[in-house]
Parts: structure tokens; C-alpha cells; sequence
């Protein structure tokens, strides 16, 4: 072989060489962008199957933490509610308890919608009738229509009646024009006869019933609707 021929030979075999080296490598790069090694296909498959359901286990737990949490302090605002109601309770009973005592000791000598004065509790209507159906009216009440016994109760009774409207008395000379007379049958005291208003009684209309007018008495038709007043004694309240 000549030299010519033997550079040939070596020319080639360099070229074949690379050639090989070449596709060695290429083949190399291949594998690994396509085919990964054994050891990381095992970690991907524990990341994928391990890691992730742990993390989520994780995160389950978290969320049954916070929602048993919440409902611990539920419970206990609950109970510290439930515990300040009974304190509340308990403290209404103390205080009724205590009262009790002073309570049965209380007395009102009057009823409810009756005005007490001087021993005694009067009642004045909220509408209007006829003497004598005033009359009925105040005995269904365990009354009787206002008798006026002193001057203190003229007064009071004289200034109610003019903050309320005409009012009926349960005096009248029915029985004998010109007499007058409660209904127990005691006859009016001439002391009392300073309370008609001037020019009265006149009897100028069948006027037979009394009734509280103004500043004094007037005489007027029985059958007129005015209030009326009754009156009663009131309770005796004794301390025990």
C-alpha cells in the first residue's frame, strides 16, 4: 500500500471515529430528553402518589382544627350567655324576696281609678247619666252618691268637679219641693246652704237634683245626663 492509500485509510477511520463519537451522543442527549432514568421516574411517582395526598391530609386537618376551634367558642359564648341570664334571674329573685316582706305590709285604701281624701275614696265618672241612674251606679260600686259632710270635702270636691264638668250629688227635694235632703234622709244643714250659687235653688225648670256647678250648688232637672261622684270609706291600713 502506498502512502497516498495509507493517509486514505487513516483519513477515514479519523472520520468513522468521530462519526461514531457523534452519533454516541446524539443518541445520549436523546435517551435523556425522552427516556428518563429509572431513579427519577421512583421520585416522581413519591411526589405523585406520597407527597401530594399528605399535603392534602394536611390541609383536612387544618380546616377540622379551625372548625372545631370555632365551635369550642361557640359552646363557651353559649354558656357564658346561659350563665350571666341565670345570674340575672337569680339577682330578680334576691331583690323580690327581699321586697316581699315590705310588699305584704303595703296597703292601698282605695281602688285603682279611686282618689283618696280624708278617710275616704271618691269616684268620679268618666260619662254622663241621670240622677237616679247615678244613684244605681254608684251602689252597684259599693258607694253611694257624694254626701257632702264638711267644708274641706265641699272644696276638694267643688274644685274636681270643675276641672271634670257638672257633677251629680246625691241631694234633691223629690220628696217635698223646697226640702232638701240626702239620700239617707238627713236633711242639708243650714251651714250648708252657703254653697248654692246666688239665686239658687229656683226651681225653675222641675229642678229637683243638685248637682256641683261652678264654684257652688245648683238645682237642675233630674233627667239631665251629667257625671257623677261617688263615695265610700276607705280601708283602715295598719302596720303589723
Amino acid at each position: 500500500m502506498g502512502d497516498s492509500e495509507e493517509d486514505r485509510v487513516q483519513q477515514l477511520s479519523s472520520l468513522d471515529e468521530e462519526h461514531l463519537i457523534a452519533s454516541s451522543t446524539r443518541y445520549s442527549l436523546q435517551g435523556f430528553r425522552f427516556q428518563p432514568p429509572y431513579i427519577l421516574k421512583k421520585a416522581a411517582g413519591y411526589l405523585c402518589h406520597g407527597l401530594v395526598p399528605f399535603v392534602l391530609q394536611l390541609i383536612c386537618l387544618t380546616l377540622c382544627a379551625i372548625l372545631l376551634l370555632a365551635i369550642l367558642i361557640k359552646v363557651s359564648n353559649v354558656a357564658y350567655s346561659q350563665g350571666q341570664e341565670q345570674a340575672k334571674k337569680e339577682k330578680v329573685y334576691q331583690d323580690v324576696a327581699q321586697l316581699k316582706p315590705q310588699i305584704n305590709h303595703l296597703c292601698r285604701p282605695c281602688p285603682w281609678d279611686w282618689t283618696f281624701f280624708q278617710g275616704n275614696c271618691y269616684f268620679f265618672s268618666k260619662f254622663q247619666q241621670n240622677w237616679k241612674d247615678s244613684v244605681t251606679s254608684c251602689r252597684k260600686l259599693g258607694a253611694q252618691l257624694v254626701v257632702v259632710k264638711s267644708d274641706d270635702e265641699q272644696s276638694f270636691l267643688q274644685q274636681t268637679s270643675k276641672e271634670k264638668g257638672y257633677a251629680w250629688m246625691v241631694l234633691s227635694d223629690l220628696k217635698r219641693e223646697g226640702i232638701w235632703h240626702w239620700v239617707d234622709g238627713s236633711h242639708l244643714l243650714f251651714s250648708f246652704t252657703k254653697y248654692w250659687n246666688k239665686g239658687e235653688p229656683n226651681n225653675e225648670w222641675e229642678e229637683d237634683c243638685a248637682e256641683f256647678r261652678g264654684d257652688g250648688w245648683n238645682d237642675a232637672p233630674c233627667t239631665n245626663k251629667k257625671y257623677w261622684i261617688c263615695k265610700k270609706s276607705a280601708l283602715s291600713c295598719t302596720g303589723k
